[in-house]
């Protein structure tokens, strides 16, 4: 058994398909609030976690997002 929350276990990867590709994390709680961004350029890859923070994550760009659920690209 672990001593970390449940929902800290889920991570998804990022691949930019293009430059500029922007990553925004948003809070979890009763406001929901941009906290974080990062930009990709193309080809780059970031892994992104879920935590008692980060409850939703928007992403500006054509890019990949692989989960454990499957992937999917946004191309247009």
């Amino acid at each position: 058994m672990t001593d970390q929350p449940s929902y800290t276990g889920e991570y998804i990867v990022i691949k930019a398909l293009e430059n500029g590709v922007t990553i925004i994390g948003l809070t979890r709680g009763r406001d929901t609030k941009f906290h974080h961004t990062e930009k990709l350029d193309k080809g780059e890859i970031m892994v992104a976690q879920f935590t008692e923070h980060t409850s939703a994550i928007k992403l500006r760009g054509k890019a990949e997002v692989m989960t454990r659920h499957g992937s999917i690209r946004n191309d247009d």
